[in-house]
């Protein structure tokens, strides 16, 4: 009842600050709270929480952007279930009865994608890289998926799918709506093979995705961390006013934030890849890593181990 309830509302795009204080309630009881933030004029994010994804929580777990344009509504990202992409449409509601007409995905991983199928019902276009099918075709993201209709239902379950883009690009792009530059700029493989990056520069706001967690260890999965060191390294010579990461706050500081995310991503390389090379075995080497400079950072305790063992592998492989 209450996951219809909370559809319908995304639905028709009400305002539950509108609505009467029972139905509000009822929609809104265990839900953790999501709201619109405007980072520079007519551009907005919605804030995911730092935490692992749940069914308690809606796999709210990673970030979303709109930017409202005078030919309607571009949204960088679509959260991490149809529940949660319906309640951004809620928050751009609020904002402009404008039509979004845009979706582009910074990168296919679950908890910035199961929602576009909401998206798309409304009408909206998706855009991403050509190397995303690489995703979409395997058995990770067909084992990914049906694991989350277990873990996170009834959130994502049998309806849940995963949908391609409308509009595959390959390379930088430049896409303009109601005279709004957005240039998506490919960055990948760093953190997956497709991620991009979307910068306005007449705003001089950037959309890094998952190329920097803010406040938090990232996950690191099997990337490529040399390319994402430099993609990173890339993205600090941007002139960014301010920095919306794939996960935590809108930073501005952008230079600092990204900064932190890629001195993690060098230290582990250097801490698993000297342990690696001398061929000691993992456990040893991460029990006399110090990790001081980043134990106390959120999300430590949850990534950091496998963070350092995929690495721990991936510097093996460079080494033969």
């Amino acid at each position: 009842m209450k996951k219809t309830l909370i559809a319908l509302i995304g639905v028709l795009g009400l305002n539950l600050s509108l609505m009467p204080a029972t139905v509000a309630q009822e929609a809104s009881a265990g839900v953790p709270a999501m709201q619109a933030k405007q980072v520079a004029a007519n551009i907005y994010y919605v804030e995911g929480l730092s935490e692992l994804g749940s069914s308690a929580n809606q796999n709210f777990i990673s970030n979303a952007g709109f930017v409202v344009t005078p030919d309607g509504v571009v949204v960088i990202d679509a959260l991490g279930s149809p529940e949660l992409a319906r309640r951004l449409i809620v928050q751009i509601r609020k904002v402009t009865p404008k039509p979004i007409n845009t979706v582009i995905v910074t990168h296919y991983h679950a908890d910035h994608v199961y929602g576009l199928q909401v998206f798309k019902d409304a009408g909206a276009r998706i855009v991403a890289q050509e190397s995303s099918g690489e995703y979409l075709n395997s058995d990770t993201a067909r084992l990914r998926l049906e694991a989350s209709r277990q873990e996170l239902f009834p959130w994502v379950d049998e309806n849940t799918r995963l949908l391609p883009p409308d509009e595959p690009i390959k390379g930088a792009k430049k896409l303009v709506v109601g005279g709004v530059d957005f240039e998506l700029i490919p960055v990948g493989p760093s953190h997956t093979p497709d991620d991009l990056v979307v910068w306005l520069p007449q705003s001089r706001v950037l959309f890094a995705g998952d190329l920097v967690f803010r406040n938090r260890i990232p996950f690191v999965g099997q990337a490529d961390s040399r390319q994402w060191i430099e993609s990173l390294n890339t993205l600090l010579k941007f002139p960014a006013k301010v920095m919306v990461p794939g996960h935590g706050p809108a930073s501005t500081n952008p230079k600092q934030d990204m900064a932190l995310t890629r001195d993690y991503l060098v230290f582990l390389r250097q801490s698993m890849g000297k342990g690696a090379a001398e061929l000691i075995p993992f456990d040893e080497v991460y029990k006399n890593t110090n990790w001081s400079r980043f134990n106390k950072v959120p999300m430590f305790e949850f990534a950091n181990r496998m963070n350092a063992y995929n690495t721990y592998l991936l510097m093996e492989r460079e080494g033969q």
